[in-house]
């Protein structure tokens, strides 16, 4: 599994998320979450990072980058 810092992304990337199928996205803006994962409401860019193994506690992996 990649450590999620040390994962190469665009600089406009400021949140990043995991969805329960395991996929890791980079979001420009706050996504929103819905059944099964996040999404960017149609602001801002967003961009696939990884994929990793399936998680059921998907909810609470919404991180902000400082």
């Amino acid at each position: 599994m990649k450590k999620l810092q040390n994962i190469n992304q665009p600089n406009w990337v400021n949140w990043k998320a995991q969805d329960a199928n395991g996929s890791w996205w980079g979001f420009e803006v706050e996504p929103l979450q819905n059944h099964q994962g996040w999404y960017e409401n149609e602001v801002g860019q967003y961009i696939k990072l990884y994929d990793d193994i399936p998680n059921p506690e998907w909810q609470n992996t919404l991180l902000k980058i400082e």
